[in-house]
């Protein structure tokens, strides 16, 4: 069985729990993920399934898009509504007010990560030492958001919904505390649902449940969707029959004779076998035609 699954986590499930719960449901013990989820946030977890489980850190496409709830007049310790309250403050915002200051947070900004994350300062989880009330320096990451905008706010409770697209590392919550301070009242994030991750939608997640029913008639392998997919944007190298034993044993193929004449050894290639069979990904050095990753 090897393949992705697209689930959408359940809010109190942590991403390894979805992992975990996977694992017996389809007897595998070859599962992995992509873009840990915390415990309070629903939406896109795509979760590989067997060779699958070799793209999890080769992905092309690692950008995330999200639906987040706030709450401005807060601060808590998790920047987020399952933390200690720190600090309340009376909220005076209009949505004019939050909407001006949104520009700041675009393109490329620096971003703090919050002591409850699973960064690693001298080889120590911050959510680690944040347990043990021990909060230290951390360095300013470079993060990219793509779009952030308003979609809701009310003002007289001081709640709304931002829409937010960014890359990968990015805390949502970080930027909502950080919109809050600006702001001058503080503000956390109250719910955050993950609406694409991977080049994946919402639209096409299933659910723990709905795997659970496909695994009880033993057809969970139809859920599966081909690794293929988050590659499907790299050129194509389809080989002939003696050129797939070549590949597959390891012998090198003499670029040009594959009829490929890309000489930048940062393309990679889709390689299919005689039978259309996607084998992996390749790319070309010294006029051969090198593996770099293999999925048959």
């Amino acid at each position: 069985m090897n393949g992705i699954l697209c689930i959408n986590k359940p809010q109190g499930f942590t991403s390894f729990d979805v992992a975990a719960k996977l694992r017996g449901m389809l007897k595998t013990k070859k599962i992995g993920h992509a873009g840990t989820l915390d415990p309070m946030a629903t939406g896109v977890l795509p979760v590989f399934v067997g060779n699958a489980t070799k793209a999890c850190d080769i992905m092309p496409d690692s950008s995330k898009a999200y639906r987040a709830s706030f709450r401005l007049g807060e601060q808590s310790d998790t920047q987020d509504s399952t933390g200690t309250i720190l600090k309340t403050a009376e909220v005076n915002c209009t949505a004019s007010d939050i909407e001006a200051l949104l520009p700041k947070f675009r393109g490329e900004i620096m971003q703090i990560p919050p002591m409850y994350s699973a960064v690693s300062v001298n080889g120590k989880r911050l959510y680690e030492l944040a347990r043990q009330g021990i909060e230290v320096e951390r360095e300013p990451r470079r993060i990219t958001v793509f779009s952030l905008e308003l979609e809701e706010y009310s003002e007289s409770t001081g709640e709304g919904v931002l829409n937010i697209s960014c890359s990968k590392g990015t805390y949502i919550r970080t930027i909502i505390n950080d919109i809050g301070e600006a702001l001058g009242c503080g503000g956390l994030m109250t719910a955050l649902v993950r609406t694409v991750s991977n080049g994946f939608s919402l639209s096409e997640c299933i659910t723990l449940e709905e795997v659970q029913k496909y695994a009880d008639t033993d057809s969970a392998e139809e859920l599966l969707i081909p690794v293929e997919k988050l590659f499907e944007n790299l050129p194509a190298v389809y080989l002939d029959a003696h050129c797939t034993k070549l590949y597959r044993n390891g012998v090198k193929l003499y670029a040009e004779k594959i009829n490929i004449r890309e000489k930048d050894e940062s393309v990679r290639y889709r390689i299919f076998s005689d039978e259309k069979k996607f084998m992996g990904l390749a790319f070309v050095k010294d006029g051969c035609l090198r593996v770099f990753k293999n999925f048959a």
